[in-house]
């Protein structure tokens, strides 16, 4: 993907500048297939954060390193 693991990729964190180095992978299991991941780049103070504000609203999330893209983000067990 254009722009992941470049010098600059910053938190998506509201206000946050920092450099990402995580990918918080997730998807809405109303209205995608395991196979549709959206991304939210996390520095490590906010990697916690994003994936449980996701989490409580029963989404699946699996937090990878930068640079491990997943091609799908399965039911949460």
């Amino acid at each position: 993907m254009i722009g992941f693991g470049e010098p600059g990729i910053r938190c998506s964190a509201a206000g946050c500048t920092n450099d990402a180095a995580f990918r918080v992978n997730w998807r809405n299991p109303r209205i995608h297939t395991p196979d549709r991941v959206k991304v939210w780049l996390a520095c490590p103070e906010h990697r916690d954060t994003l994936a449980d504000y996701l989490r409580t609203r029963s989404f699946p999330v699996q937090v990878t390193p930068l640079d491990v893209e997943l091609d799908r983000v399965p039911d949460a067990t």
